[in-house]
């Protein structure tokens, strides 16, 4: 069985680390001024992986934030995996040769999947996730601003057969919500493309990690937790433990 990370994430605007509701730029909280301390304190308490969001990024279709996110992967030994805003071979070119380990194309695999399945047959499906989030099974897009007509495991199974090799599968309606996972539609992505799926929106209890973790055999292979572990909820060592 493969091993299941644990990917506390940092979601940036306006340079600071930040959460929002549901995606809604109009419900955030501040939680630190200093995006890169807060990667090094996940650091410190155990993390092998960072996630990071340029939220501005997202919303303007360029990146924003870069130079918070290249100082985290320059300076800190644990990978960084970054999403938000990349939409050109320059950008992920930019990201991937300053020492992030892993580009988050979300948007651009409905807008343009021809510039996807490129940067997937140039830089492997290790190096390149796609970010599916989904509104009811079907595609969001843009900052989650819009609901395509696509359903998810319809464009997981595409993308698969274009050397996809890790998703990441945000149920917008649960994040930011501490509601739990949607393990169902989690789930039934990894089958349906018999990739790795990464679990993002909603984990809020360590039950809500061992549920996941029941999954594996169905391609869950790790767990984004933000707002359980800046509200204390989850303790990041304690999540770390559980799943080695």
């Amino acid at each position: 069985m493969s091993d299941f990370t644990i990917y506390p994430a940092i979601d940036i605007r306006g340079g600071k680390c930040v959460r929002l509701l549901q995606g809604d730029y109009n419900q955030e909280t501040i939680y630190g001024d200093s995006p890169f301390d807060m990667a090094s304190s996940f650091e410190k308490k155990g993390a092998k992986w960072i996630h990071m969001v340029d939220l501005d990024g997202a919303k303007k279709g360029e990146p924003v934030n870069h130079q918070e996110v290249l100082r985290a992967a320059k300076e800190l030994s644990a990978h960084v995996q970054i999403g938000g805003g990349i939409r050109t071979a320059k950008d992920v070119e930019t990201y991937l040769n300053a020492g992030v380990s892993r580009v988050i194309l979300g948007s651009s695999a409905i807008s343009d999947p021809s510039f996807v399945k490129r940067m997937l047959k140039e830089y492997g499906g290790e190096r390149i996730a796609i970010g599916i989030d989904a509104r009811d099974g079907y595609v969001a897009t843009h900052g989650w601003l819009q609901t395509s007509e696509v359903k998810a495991e319809q464009l997981g199974q595409e993308l698969a057969d274009q050397g996809a090799e890790t998703f990441i599968m945000t149920d917008i309606s649960r994040d930011g919500m501490l509601s739990g996972p949607n393990v169902k539609e989690i789930a039934s992505l990894g089958q349906a493309t018999g990739k790795q799926v990464i679990a993002s929106g909603g984990v809020s209890t360590m039950d809500d990690l061992r549920e996941l973790l029941s999954h594996r055999d169905k391609g869950i292979s790790g767990a984004i937790i933000g707002k359980a572990l800046y509200t204390d909820r989850i303790s990041l060592e304690q999540a770390i433990a559980e799943v080695q």
